[in-house]
């Protein structure tokens, strides 16, 4: 099904690699509807499943297989709000909307804020937009303890591991229905939604229902997802630039990663582990993907990230960028470096 032909050409790098890309951003029509249709289907079939199983136990087994669903699902829609799959169908277009609300990334708040953060992933000056902020060195020791604590807390990993709250409730939703009731109106929407049917499902299929078609899968998919983004984007190597300095391929392949995720994670995360590829040109459907990293060898080299325990540490540690070290460093070694007493 998918073309191995490894494309034959000399180095490349800037827009010529990403004219290398386009020839896989060509969407299969077929593969895109058979994808969608067989993911929404386990997902409805996973979480009627958890309902009719009497045992505990195997409800939040299927809990968690629910929220790795819903996982992929997301990367789909994601993936239809880039116009990569399934462009300009009805049809899908009704299910997305109605995917996003129940996912709590309603299309309005979603589209506007992921698209700014493709348009300005690693500038240093520039809202912190659908992604997490990045502060110098200077700008955080000149910050108001106030500010330095929300900060520290956007990047911190409790505030990461209660995503589904923090982020989505709270940050995609009631946040931007309140800066923008307008414009952000479908926010309010998915908040009354979850909470209805959050209502019905303990009232009907009592507290175990609610814990494992609700809690533990919105958990996952909402913590999960927070450090997938987090990591992608702040991990050891990373590149941050000056906005006169930045450019689009260079915050591909630069600040980027290439998460290494064994096939089974690759599945259930929609190949989002290719991020590179992804922000390199967002119009390849997540399926093609490891065709274009096979294809164009430039693509082979990108700074790596993983889900192992030390790597997960090593991300997040980092906290602050270094302009002189051009690295991002730890609040310990800020605090070390350029907070010490000066001699007198």
């Amino acid at each position: 099904m998918e073309n191995n032909t490894e494309i034959k050409h000399a180095l490349l790098g800037g827009k010529q690699l990403i004219l290398a890309t386009k020839s896989f951003a060509k969407e299969d029509r077929n593969r895109s509807w058979y994808y969608l249709i067989t993911t929404l289907l386990l997902l409805v079939l996973s979480i009627v499943t958890t309902v009719y199983t009497p045992y505990l136990f195997l409800k939040l087994i299927l809990g968690i297989f629910t929220g790795l669903l819903m996982m992929r699902a997301f990367i789909i829609y994601h993936d239809f709000q880039h116009h990569s799959i399934l462009k300009k169908s009805k049809i899908a277009k009704v299910l997305m909307t109605f995917f996003g609300l129940y996912i709590l990334a309603p299309a309005s708040i979603w589209k506007r804020s992921h698209d700014y953060h493709h348009n300005n992933n690693s500038k240093l000056f520039s809202a912190s937009i659908g992604s997490y902020p990045i502060a110098t060195v200077n700008k955080f020791r000149n910050m108001s303890r106030k500010e330095k604590l929300s900060y520290l807390t956007i990047r911190h990993p409790v505030f990461m591991f209660f995503g589904y709250i923090t982020i989505f409730i709270l940050g995609m939703c009631i946040g931007s229905f309140a800066s923008t009731p307008r414009k952000h109106w479908d926010s309010l929407v998915a908040v009354f939604l979850h909470v209805v049917f959050s209502f019905l499902v303990v009232f009907f299929l009592g507290w175990s229902s609610y814990l494992a078609i609700i809690i533990i899968p919105f958990w996952i998919t909402g913590s999960l997802g927070a450090y997938l983004f987090y990591a992608q984007h702040n991990f050891p190597s990373v590149e941050f630039n000056n906005n006169q300095d930045w450019t689009y391929e260079k915050a591909a392949l630069h600040s980027s990663s290439y998460m290494k995720l064994g096939p089974l994670m690759n599945w259930f995360s929609g190949n989002i582990g290719y991020h590179h590829i992804h922000h390199l040109n967002s119009r390849i459907p997540f399926y093609r993907l490891p065709e274009a990293f096979r294809g164009i060898k430039e693509l082979q080299s990108a700074k790596e990230t993983n889900l192992k325990l030390r790597s997960i540490i090593g991300c997040l540690r980092l906290k602050i960028w270094d302009p002189q070290l051009k690295k991002m460093i730890s609040l310990k070694e800020f605090k070390r470096m350029h907070l010490a007493p000066v001699a007198s």
